[in-house]
């Protein structure tokens, strides 16, 4: 009887467990092209690093965002897992800067948060390494310290990390670090704190415009505010958009560039398995006029984080990609025509 009960016990955590709880995807769902290998906890956030010299080694960097026993891995563009590092404590956003100054040469990183440790963590690429001796703090002597979203922005030589929290303050929720390289030792300068909040839900979300110099993050539940990367152009917000346009939750971000100018903003619409659509260059001839263009309807369930890149990766992904984050997980990636294709029928 015994056995029984156990075997029955399981069955039925596992039916609660597989509830439709979670949002279903819509039946016209566009289907990925390629879905990562699994990792062992919970899939987070990804970023696209771009090999200019074989393009087709380019590859997909992911978060598993499990506290203690959490990770950074790295995918080919088959979804295969090529490396990783682990055990990280709870890794929440990642991000990708080319060109950083270290050690007397230039060199691409990936910068993620380790939440749990208060801490942002610097990874050499393509080889992958962790060179920040330990990490480096972030949000030191605030009361709420757990960073989550991350996001990089290059302005010349400099090459800053846009840092934001579980929680925070209604002003200057997000900081604004210069990294540079002090004799091997990487370290951080607060520039800035900067940003509204509403005290909603939280802000995790963060993505930056480097051409065009903007700084978008999804105040969960609320909308999507814009500001300037650069932090001498003061913290004035420029937008406050897509309000009314999602079923609950605002969250991850990508930008997809058609021209130094002008491309698309994609905002997961969490709940709905969406991908909300705005236009990067803005409507009517206002920059920061961002309305509704496209409802992208996608296979991933409740994605957290996205990340999107217009670069010519082969036969396979001749217009770049946009990757999501899926439960179950996993990232997906998407061969931009089929994205391209869907807004362009609902434009019509």
């Amino acid at each position: 009887m015994k056995k029984i009960f156990i075997t029955l016990s399981i069955l039925s955590v596992f039916s609660a467990c597989t509830s439709s709880k979670l949002a279903p995807i819509p039946k016209d769902a566009l289907k990925p092209t390629v879905t990562t290998q699994p990792t062992p906890n919970d899939t987070d956030d990804p970023a696209i690093w771009i090999n200019h010299k074989n393009p087709s080694e380019s590859i997909v960097i992911g978060t598993d965002k499990e506290e203690a026993v959490g990770g950074l891995y790295a995918y080919n563009l088959k979804g295969e897992i090529i490396n990783k590092i682990t055990p990280l404590n709870r890794p929440n956003n990642v991000d990708v800067a080319y060109g950083f100054s270290y050690q007397g040469k230039k060199i691409d990183i990936a910068v993620t948060t380790e939440r749990a440790n208060h801490k942002i963590r610097i990874v050499s690429l393509p080889d992958f390494n962790l060179i920040d001796n330990g990490g480096i703090d972030v949000f030191e002597n605030e009361e709420i310290r757990d960073p989550m979203g991350i996001a990089m922005y290059t302005q010349g030589d400099k090459i800053y990390a846009i840092v934001g929290r579980k929680d925070g303050p209604s002003e200057g929720y997000l900081h604004q670090y210069l990294l540079a390289d002090n004799n091997g030792e990487i370290e951080a300068k607060l520039v800035r704190k900067f940003g509204k909040y509403s005290g909603k839900k939280e802000i995790e979300a963060i993505a930056v415009d480097q051409e065009l110099g903007y700084i978008y993050y999804s105040d969960e539940t609320v909308g999507i505010r814009k500001y300037y990367a650069d932090p001498t152009k003061g913290n004035e917000e420029l937008a406050f958009f897509g309000q009314k346009d999602f079923k609950r939750d605002h969250e991850g971000i990508a930008i997809y560039k058609t021209s130094n100018t002008d491309g698309y903003i994609l905002v997961s619409d969490q709940q709905a398995n969406y991908f909300n659509v705005y236009k990067r260059e803005g409507t009517n001839g206002n920059a920061n006029q961002h309305e509704l263009v496209a409802k992208i309807p996608v296979s991933t369930v409740e994605c957290d984080g996205a990340d999107a890149v217009n670069f010519n990766f082969g036969s396979a992904f001749p217009k770049g990609f946009f990757v999501a984050m899926s439960n179950g997980m996993t990232f997906q990636l998407y061969d931009w025509r089929i994205i391209q294709a869907e807004i362009d029928k609902q434009a019509k």
